[in-house]
């Protein structure tokens, strides 16, 4: 795979993993229109983290193909609903082909949104883009020039676990801020970076 933008059959330059071979359609269509686009709301910020949690381990491509069974099972990531879920939902989505069924996955959903259920309308949205950096940061002109953490993923992971958030690493809270537009990682030459 190439490690700067690659263009595509529409003639458009893109960062290469938007182009990847097998599942191109799917990936183009993300890169495109969602991802490092700006995300606000508690339950569409919900819903990210519980999807960056779920493909931790796994392919994006196996997230993206099941996403709308998960959000059928899981409320629209609804936090009131999720967080009212029973052990009998919890046993209902171990059972669900339609999503990742690793338990400590759908435990930790279902224990954030209760965390989340808790805090005043529009906190976590404002909580979680108190962590963007501040000012512009330079393009990254190769995929080799974008982290996999950074000091504020780290931040933001440390003091989401205090207070109670689970599968939040600063990985995965990366993968988060990237995916909602808290850092904007396309690449240097990508037509998507000016969209986003």
């Amino acid at each position: 795979m190439s490690t700067g933008v690659v263009v595509g059959p529409d003639g458009l330059a893109r960062c290469p993993w938007g182009l990847e071979a097998e599942s191109m359609e799917d990936y183009r269509r993300y890169h495109d229109t969602e991802w490092g686009h700006p995300v606000h709301g508690d339950d569409a910020l919900y819903e990210r983290m519980c999807l960056e949690a779920f493909q931790s381990g796994l392919s994006w491509l196996t997230i993206l193909r099941r996403r709308e069974g998960f959000r059928a099972a899981f409320a629209d990531f609804s936090i009131a609903e999720v967080a009212a879920f029973t052990e009998a939902d919890a046993e209902r989505l171990l059972a669900d082909p339609g999503i990742i069924r690793n338990r400590a996955k759908i435990s930790a959903a279902i224990g954030n949104a209760r965390v989340a259920a808790e805090w005043a309308p529009g906190e976590l949205d404002a909580f979680i883009w108190s962590y963007a950096p501040d000012g512009a940061r330079r393009a990254p002109r190769t995929a080799a020039d974008v982290p996999g953490t950074t000091p504020e993923s780290t931040a933001l992971a440390k003091e989401l676990k205090k207070r109670g958030f689970r599968f939040v690493g600063p990985t995965t809270a990366y993968a988060m801020m990237q995916a909602c537009g808290l850092v904007n990682d396309h690449l240097a030459k990508c037509h998507a970076r000016e969209a986003a």
